[in-house]
């Protein structure tokens, strides 16, 4: 008896109370599987009402989805449960306080949209989803209640191509809605990581994106593009996942010895297409040409035959070039030089001298103009010359013209006050011009002494303008002294008075 007790014994901390259960329960054939925290398992609705959720999952009593997790179920997803349906849950805890089995839907299909990740990582398969929203860095897009990212990297070809703007508003806020195939590239529960890959799902590859491109691209077309790259010859500009090259000589009218001068990688701009090589598949596209020549407008003051004066600045076998104005030159060829064959320019000019020259060609389209010495004294354009000095004459005439007028209204201002001044000396010229008075004075003696002895009374008149004035403006008096000549005739008749 004291042996068996005490295998008893030995044997009762060997074995807990639950696994006795446990063994008690196969004993009598009854399988109960309880549920662990953590665990999501598949259970069936057994009544909803206004603030919880009954589900059978096979214990011992039915959980309680409640508080918290009953308020985290959308509402369209709520209206989709109904008494009997089958649905996933997540095992909270086991038993709370109050010994009931807690549960959590949404938890449950967070879950299952991480196993569906899982999956989809393996087995590589493409997802279709919708943007749904972007930051920053890429797209957001959600794969079964996920949200995953794209990193703008991950973004197809085709749609980087069409990608503009400098803010994340302008770049991505017109995708958000639009569909999209997604591959899953990477999986981290622990941090709660989904990224994604459009590229990955996407068939295309650069070559049949420019294919494309090509076929619906055509000479003459305005594209906006972005600047790609930059180098000594030129800048690369990408259309819609195809690149295009601007040559140096297409960015700017200017000249430019780089195109780090006017353009910087990642500038969006507008190109024309001028042309396309779809065997060799090469775009050839222009900037300068959407803008407008300033050289055309400066050069419409010319016209052939004008003689001009121009500084020779460089000799060449074939030429010489000559500056008619600031960045502005044109060509004389050796031809045009000397009437006499010379076998280079350096023969008749040297570099820095001006001379006058004529201008005998004008090609918009090269930016050529072509000059000439010879010619400058040709009779040819003789009848030209002569209506050009014509236009001279009359416009210097013309300025005289102007000058004169100008200073005509001045001399008119000051004329008034000055006339009041002249105008008495004027009366007086007029008293002293009269020959029979002067006549008189000078052949009556008596008459003479009395003008000397009345000095004083001339003074006087002269020095009160007013009695001056009265006597100047009284031309009765010298009247009467012009028509009274009979006194004349008897002094000249008699010799001895």
């Amino acid at each position: 008896m004291e042996q068996k007790d005490t295998q008893i014994e030995q044997a009762k901390p060997e074995n807990s109370n639950e696994d006795n259960m446990a063994s008690l329960l196969e004993q009598e054939g009854i399988d109960i599987d309880f549920p662990q925290a953590g665990e999501t398992r598949q259970g069936m609705v057994a009544s909803i009402s206004s603030n919880q959720i009954l589900v059978s999952v096979g214990a011992k009593s039915e959980g309680i989805i409640t508080g918290r997790e009953f308020d985290a179920i959308p509402q369209e997803e709520l209206e989709k449960l109904s008494v009997g349906q089958e649905i996933w849950v997540y095992v909270l805890t086991p038993e709370d306080s109050h010994g009931n089995l807690m549960l959590s839907l949404m938890r449950a299909l967070e879950e299952k949209s991480w196993f569906t990740a899982e999956g989809l990582l393996k087995s590589k398969d493409s997802y279709k989803s919708e943007i749904r929203g972007y930051n920053k860095g890429g797209l957001i897009v959600p794969v079964e209640g996920l949200n995953g990212f794209v990193p703008a990297s991950q973004i197809s070809l085709s749609r980087r191509a069409g990608i503009t703007g400098d803010t994340p508003d302008k770049r991505w806020s017109p995708m958000v809605g639009d569909e999209i195939d997604v591959c899953v590239i990477e999986v981290d529960r622990e941090r709660r990581r989904l990224i994604l890959s459009e590229r990955a799902a996407s068939t295309e590859t650069r070559e049949t994106i420019k294919d494309r491109i090509l076929s619906e691209l055509s000479e003459g077309d305005i594209r906006t593009g972005k600047v790609t790259s930059l180098a000594d010859f030129g800048a690369f500009v990408n259309i819609n996942g195809a690149d295009g090259l601007v040559h140096l000589s297409e960015i700017s009218w200017d000249r430019i010895q780089h195109p780090t001068e006017v353009l910087k990688v990642g500038q969006e701009i507008k190109v024309k297409i001028i042309n396309i090589d779809r065997e060799k598949k090469r775009i050839g596209l222009s900037i300068r040409q959407l803008m407008d020549d300033p050289w055309v407008n400066r050069i419409s003051q010319y016209e052939v035959g004008q003689l001009l004066e121009g500084t020779i600045t460089r000799l060449t076998k074939f030429g010489a070039f000559a500056r008619i104005e600031e960045d502005l030159e044109g060509l004389i060829h050796i031809s045009e030089i000397s009437e006499r064959r010379i076998e280079h320019p350096k023969e008749v000019l040297k570099e820095g001298e001006t001379i006058t020259l004529r201008v005998i060609k004008i090609e918009p389209e090269n930016h050529r103009i072509g000059l000439s010495i010879r010619r400058v004294d040709s009779m040819a354009f003789a009848e030209m010359d002569w209506k050009t000095l014509e236009d001279i004459l009359l416009d210097e005439v013309l300025l005289d013209d102007v000058e004169t007028t100008e200073v005509q209204p001045k001399a008119t201002k000051t004329s008034k006050p000055t006339k009041k001044v002249v105008e008495t000396p004027a009366v007086e010229q007029e008293v002293v011009e009269t020959p029979e008075a002067v006549q008189v004075v000078e052949e009556t003696p008596e008459a003479k002494s009395e003008v000397e002895e009345t000095t004083e009374v001339v003074l006087e008149v002269e020095k009160t303008p007013e009695a001056k004035q009265e006597v100047l403006e009284t031309p009765e008096e010298e009247v009467e002294v012009e028509k009274t000549p009979e006194p004349k005739l008897d002094e000249k008749s008699d010799p001895e008075s």
